[in-house]
Formats: structure tokens, C-alpha cells, sequence
């Protein structure tokens, strides 16, 4: 293991998907990388802008996530050279925390020979992230749906439609997942509950068969959405009437702000669609960046290899891919 280095790109996701409270998850075609060696001192390389003020000591939470895989596979690794780069918008609603989670799991996991099964690292993953959506979509890829009862998560991976796209809308602010789930109520209605239920229900259905024509419908939430949008201005207009510009349904992606819309590849609007989502936005006052991405066909890719020192870093690797 001494010379051994593992490099994981794994995929952002988006979760909930409207109705899906915290058991719904895709993921999508935006990615983060980490590498992992044992080490004599544990040292930190981060890159890109989205790696700001994360800590580069045993804080870290790669590393703490890391050591947790250790102590489960009864394996001392006490120093790792760690290095990341990520696409992945912090606090935005696009699963960086998750994926970060994952990647550091299926890091470690991989540098020690890879003793816990995938289920084994699901749970692992749930437990630290707190529900199993995200870190589901970013560890089995595609469309995940997922439970969790505190004690064991459960979850099947549905294909993703090979005519789905989607389309983001990130603003220019962050948004915590603690704060946006501040803002949701202690109890609801019988009446909702089980609104959502049925279209949380229908959504599986409709992504399952391929029905992407009852997605409008079947994207429809009372239990989250509606009292995050005072968080998110432009928000309420986006999701009532993206549909009128071509989308099959929209949804606050995860905790917000990020906001999705699913799209048929095959839509002659995707212009103004993504026109329509940047000028409610603005009308607002907020500035937001748009991305195109596909839905994630798989879960970590890993590389390992027996690295001598000249043997090439991180961003090296990472500059002969197409990032995005």
C-alpha cells in the first residue's frame, strides 16, 4: 500500500426532484476529483475556486471521513497526501458535501483493497451525510431512490431516460442546507402528506417507464418547496411556469438555491427556457449562472496505481479531461 494512489472522480447530484423529500436523487454530469496515498505527514492540495476555505489540517472532511473507512476495516493509515479539485458549487444545492463524502470513502476503501462492499459504504455515507439521496445519486449513478429509517438505508437505481437533460440555474449566493431546513415546518396536513406521497409515487412511475410527459405533474411538492421559496426570490415563478418554455417539470434542487429543470434532449426551446430562468432571476436582482448537464450514468470511477513520485498529479490528469 505504501506506494499506492488512488484518484476518484465522482458526480455531483440533485435530490428530492421536487416531491421526493430526502429519499430522491440523480445524479448529474458535473464532477468532483480526489486523490489519496498514504503519507509520512498528512498534507492537503486543493484547487479551484469552489476549494476555498475548506481546511487543509485533520479537520479536513476528507480526511476525517477517510479514517472512519480505516477504523471500519480495522487498517491504520494515520497520514494521507490528499489531493482535490472540484466543479462542484459549494452550499448551492448540487450534493458537494455528499460528493465529497463519497469520494473520500471510495478513496480510502480502494487505497486499503477495497474490504467494504458498496452497501457497507452506502450506509456509511447516509449516517455522515444525515438522508440518503445525494449520497446515493453520487455513489451508484443514475436516479436513485432511496430510504432510511436512522438505522439501515435502502435503495434501488433506476436508468436514467436516454432522452433526459437537464438544466440549472445556480445563483450567485450560497445557501445552507441548515438554514433552508430552518425553514420547514415541524408538522403538515393529512391532505398534503399524502399530495406528496402520490407524486412523489407517480414520479418513480414516470421515470421508470419513460412517461417523461407526466413529469410536470408528477414534480409537484407541498412538503419543502413552498416554504423555501421566500429563501430563493424568482423561485414560485420558475417552478409554476417553466413548463410554459419547454421544461417537463422543474424543482429546487436539493436544499436550493439551485434550480432545475428536466428537458427533453429533443426540445427545439431550450433557448428560452434558459432565458426565461436567468431573467426571472434578474428581474430579482439575482445574478445566476445556467449549465446544460446530463444525468450521471455511474457512480465513482477509480484509478489505482503503484505511483513513484514524478508520476503525474491530480491536475495533470485532470487537464487532459473535458471538466465539464
Amino acid at each position: 500500500m505504501n506506494n499506492r494512489r488512488v484518484i476518484v472522480k465522482v458526480p455531483a447530484s440533485t435530490a428530492n426532484l421536487g416531491p421526493g423529500f430526502d429519499t430522491l436523487g440523480m445524479a448529474l454530469s458535473l464532477y468532483a476529483w480526489i486523490e489519496m496515498s498514504a503519507a509520512e505527514t498528512t498534507t492537503f492540495r486543493l484547487y479551484g475556486d469552489q476549494m476555498q476555505g475548506i481546511p487543509t489540517d485533520k479537520s479536513n472532511l476528507l480526511y476525517k471521513v477517510a479514517q472512519l473507512v480505516f477504523d471500519e476495516a480495522g487498517v491504520s493509515v494515520p497520514e494521507l497526501d490528499v489531493a482535490m479539485y472540484s466543479d462542484i458549487p459549494l452550499a448551492r444545492g448540487l450534493g458537494s458535501s455528499a460528493s465529497a463524502i463519497v469520494g473520500a470513502l471510495a478513496a480510502a476503501n480502494a487505497l486499503i483493497g477495497s474490504p467494504l462492499t458498496d452497501h457497507k459504504l452506502f450506509q456509511l455515507a447516509t449516517e455522515l451525510e444525515g438522508h440518503p439521496d445525494n449520497v446515493g445519486a453520487s455513489l451508484f449513478g443514475g436516479i436513485v431512490v432511496s430510504a432510511w429509517d436512522g438505522e439501515r438505508a435502502d435503495y434501488v437505481r433506476l436508468a436514467p431516460h436516454e432522452k433526459l437533460e437537464t438544466l440549472v440555474a445556480i445563483p450567485a449566493f450560497q445557501l445552507a442546507t441548515e438554514k433552508a431546513r430552518h425553514a420547514l415546518p415541524s408538522q403538515i396536513s393529512m391532505a398534503d402528506a399524502v399530495f406528496n406521497v402520490g407524486r412523489s409515487s407517480l414520479l418513480v412511475a414516470a421515470l421508470a417507464s419513460g412517461e417523461l410527459g407526466l413529469i410536470r405533474h408528477a414534480m409537484r411538492d407541498r412538503l419543502h418547496q413552498p416554504y423555501r421559496a421566500p429563501l430563493i426570490p424568482g423561485m414560485s415563478a420558475i417552478l409554476e411556469q417553466a413548463c410554459e418554455y419547454g421544461a417537463l417539470g422543474a424543482a429546487l434542487s436539493g436544499a436550493g438555491p439551485t434550480l432545475i429543470a428536466f428537458v427533453d434532449a429533443d426540445s427545439k426551446s431550450k433557448s428560452e427556457l434558459e432565458q426565461f430562468l436567468l431573467a426571472t432571476l434578474k428581474q430579482e436582482g439575482i445574478e445566476a449562472e445556467t449549465m446544460w448537464l446530463k444525468p450521471g450514468e455511474e457512480g465513482p470511477i477509480i484509478t489505482v496505481e503503484d505511483a513513484p513520485a514524478p508520476a503525474p498529479g491530480l491536475m495533470e490528469r485532470i487537464k487532459g479531461e473535458v471538466v465539464r
